[in-house]
């Protein structure tokens, strides 16, 4: 079938395009909201406000998480904070300076439409949470406190400590308790989507894998809602949590869904070094420390063996402060990542094996005092304490970039629709927002508007134009892919090799990080691309999974999800090859300014990459929506 890429997009002015939107789209009685079904796959911060948002108005709803609670969702490891354009510090603030400032951060890679709507609906994002009860930090006369956050020069991220996205992860799931007690939201947890089924091209249920008893299941509804997250386990070691994966939206891809962009995935400069080979992933340590901390290195070689504490001042290199001075320790991450790495490769890195550099809070230790940086990161000190046996009160932190966030994701359109009819994807685990690096405090910024305020407007437009009604579990489609997702379990089940899932992980995570990491080359790339298949053809020979299908078996759950990574990681890859210039989070180094930061090429690449899923061991086909700007101007992006 011929694929056709339709953003939707309303016409008009940037600012008056949602507005137009909701007055001219299609709604459904609320009477007749009672008649839709709607499966909710995911229940962190954007599928759980998505569920709530959309029992309260009436629909029938199922939400599915692999978790025991909607509360253990990733969202809770979302520290620093959320953006909004209230402008409550008077310090220039606005909805379009936000949209700016994530259009340029994002390296002018992001749909205009889709990010001023998101800075648009930003400011009705922290009336909902407070009205729910989210212990947002405040001054001393009570208003909401705003902090700053690389790639802004004003103060509007909102913050709850350094436990942001628990506390709104808290308030969106007493939302969505609210409404299973009501009955409009019926919830599955520790239940695994496994497969999607599509009926007549357009979604219309899951397949999946009770992680307890084993079962597995059909479900059938009028729309499917992936709110799944994003990719980064793909390179074994990242800050995300063991259990995130890329299953649903790749599963999704393998039934016609577009992945967008892929290759633009986001390092995190504040992380805890790695330690050794026995981790199995990294801790995130907030971009908020860097409000207060200031990183650097030493200046000479000789005394990166040195404590900190034995390195005059005038011997300290603030990099950031030095090559970036209009944002200074606050530079957006992919760039603060970039400064980190150059400065460890050339040999000025601190700590085991020289990957770390400082992050220093003994100014603003002395000029605020202790009690006030405990009251702002008091968590985050301890938590850093008890990972590595250092008091980052008395001696800076060491910190390195690690896999954190991906930008990319299935491809949706203007009303967070794919280009499968009735698959909305909303969240980390779609592509619309962030372009090629997402700005600090965004993420659950973009969850909450697209769970709170946008899907739940969008989805009764596709109920009140498509009547082509719900099927029933037992359609034929149903079946036939029940068949094929037993069938790769007995698959996996049967092979009985001699390597662990963890041990094929570990490889995969290790070549793309060398390889498809924090800096690519064509040579690099086409390695990469060699060497994916090999392994994963391995992995279908020698791959070790004990237990059997009919019982609580996480072996079994991880074989599934590392065997799509090592399928998606090869179109990840592929990507990247394909995009010759360096944006974002994307550093191809062959394409770099003479001091060293991306070069992009406006010319030829200013396009979303919607790849078309052909086969394993097929060239995928790249379909391309250009990037038209209305508002602002593509440039060379500056924060010097």
């Amino acid at each position: 079938m011929s694929i056709t890429l339709e953003s939707k997009i309303p016409s008009g002015p940037v600012g008056l395009k949602w507005s137009k939107y909701r007055q001219e789209m299609k709604l459904v009685n609320p009477a007749n909201k009672r008649k839709f079904d709607v499966i909710v796959v995911g229940t962190g911060l954007a599928g759980a406000s998505a569920a709530a948002t959309l029992g309260e108005l009436g629909y029938n709803v199922k939400a599915f998480c692999f978790q025991d609670s909607p509360r253990r969702a990733h969202s809770i490891a979302a520290q620093g904070g959320i953006n909004a354009a209230k402008n409550y510090r008077n310090d220039g603030d606005s909805v379009f300076r936000l949209f700016y400032d994530t259009i340029k951060g994002g390296d002018f890679r992001a749909r205009e439409a889709n990010v001023h709507r998101l800075a648009e609906v930003s400011v009705n994002i922290i009336d909902q949470c407070v009205a729910q009860g989210v212990p947002f930090a405040r001054e001393y006369g009570g208003l909401l406190d705003n902090r700053s956050f690389g790639g802004a020069q004003v103060s509007r991220t909102f913050y709850a400590r350094g436990q942001t996205g628990q506390q709104l992860l808290i308030g969106a799931y007493q939302a969505l308790s609210r409404q299973i007690q009501a009955g409009t939201v019926k919830m599955y947890a520790r239940t695994e989507m496994l497969d999607i089924v599509l009926v007549d091209g357009h979604a219309k249920g899951i397949i999946t894998r009770d992680l307890v008893t084993g079962k597995i299941e059909a479900h059938a509804g009028d729309a499917v809602v992936l709110a799944t997250g994003g990719y980064g386990n793909v390179f074994y070691l990242s800050t995300n949590a063991k259990g995130c994966n890329v299953t649903a939206t790749w599963r999704a891809h393998k039934k016609g869904a577009l992945f967008a962009n892929p290759c633009y995935t986001q390092i995190h400069p504040t992380c805890i070094p790695v330690s050794g080979d026995h981790q199995s992933k990294l801790t995130l340590m907030s971009e908020s420390l860097r409000n207060d901390g200031r990183v650097w290195v030493p200046k000479k070689k000789e005394d990166c063996g040195k404590t900190p504490h034995q390195i005059p001042e005038s011997d300290r290199d603030y990099y950031l402060e030095r090559k970036y001075p209009s944002y200074g320790n606050l530079a957006p991450r992919d760039i603060a990542s970039r400064a980190a790495k150059e400065a460890c490769d050339k040999g000025l890195g601190v700590g085991p094996g020289g990957r770390g550099v400082y992050l220093d809070f003994s100014a603003s230790i002395k000029r605020l005092g202790r009690n006030k940086i405990e009251e702002r990161y008091g968590n985050l000190f301890e938590m850093y304490e008890r990972i590595t046996g250092e008091n980052a009160y008395e001696q800076p932190m060491r910190i390195y970039p690690a896999i954190h966030y991906t930008m990319g994701g299935l491809w949706v359109d203007y009303e967070l629709m794919s280009n499968v009819p009735g698959l909305f994807v909303i969240g980390e685990a779609n592509f619309s927002d962030h372009g090629a690096n997402r700005l600090g405090a965004s993420a659950l910024m973009q969850g909450l508007a697209d769970g709170y305020f946008v899907l739940p407007q969008t989805i009764g437009g596709y109920f009140a134009t498509n009547k082509n009604g719900r099927p029933t579990a037992d359609h034929p489609e149903f079946k036939k892919t029940l068949e094929d997702v037993n069938t790769r379990i007995n698959t996996l089940l049967s092979i009985k090799g001699k390597r662990t899932v963890s041990d094929f992980h570990r490889e995969l995570g290790k070549l793309m990080w060398d390889n498809v990491g924090m800096a690519r080359t064509e040579a690099s790339l086409k390695q990469a691309l060699q060497r994916i298949p090999e392994i994963r053809a391995e992995f279908w020979e020698n791959v070790n999974v004990l237990g059997d299908g009919n019982e609580l078996n996480p072996a079994l759950e991880h074989a599934g999800r590392v065997a799509d990574f090592l399928e998606f990681g090869e179109l990840l890859a592929y990507d990247a090859l394909q995009r010759e210039e360096s944006c974002g989070g994307h550093f191809r180094e062959e394409y770099q300014t003479e001091d060293g930061e991306a070069l992009r090429n406006d010319e030829k690449y200013a396009y979303v990459a919607a790849w078309e899923y052909k086969g394993v061991d097929q060239f995928p086909v790249l379909h391309k929506e250009s990037l038209v700007y209305e508002e602002v101007h593509m440039t060379q992006r500056s924060y010097k």
